[in-house]
């Protein structure tokens, strides 16, 4: 008997693809200006004395985060497992929308970055991660005499 190799839905799995695409050739260029697509989606700005980045990682054990800063890159990686009920040879999936298996999001950061003052907290399904930029980078009022 014939069997599919898709899941029924052709949009969903163009979308898979093109995500393991976007892994496996990194189409994308990262940097603190950021890039839309991949997982996990983050949201990245600066205030005068951080930059602030926000992962969006719901599903995610924070256990299974990694987070590393390596000559300017700020790099998250993990793996969200499988949330589907049943996942046996006998269950029929008709729609698998939601990305699950390993993941990895780097980020150039300024030259202003400090390595040393990096705080990770994860909390509902949001990882936010601080940055502090060197005290000689941070602005600061100057008095006229």
């Amino acid at each position: 008997m014939y069997r599919s190799l898709f899941s029924g839905d052709v949009f969903a799995e163009m979308d898979r693809l093109q995500r393991q695409l976007q892994q496996a050739f990194d189409l994308n260029s990262p940097s603190i200006r950021g890039y839309a697509g991949g997982f996990p989606a983050v949201n990245v700005g600066q205030t005068p004395t951080a930059t602030e980045i926000y992962a969006f990682v719901p599903g995610v054990d924070p256990g299974k985060i990694d987070v590393t800063l390596d000559q300017g890159v700020l790099s998250i990686s993990g793996e969200r497992t499988s949330s589907v009920a049943g996942s046996d040879a006998k269950t029929t999936l008709h729609s698998n929308e939601r990305f699950d298996g390993s993941f990895r999001r780097s980020i150039s950061l300024p030259d202003e970055s400090d390595a040393n003052g990096v705080t990770a907290e994860c909390r509902d399904g949001v990882l936010h991660i601080s940055v502090k930029r060197h005290e000689a980078a941070q602005p600061r009022r100057i008095e006229i005499q």
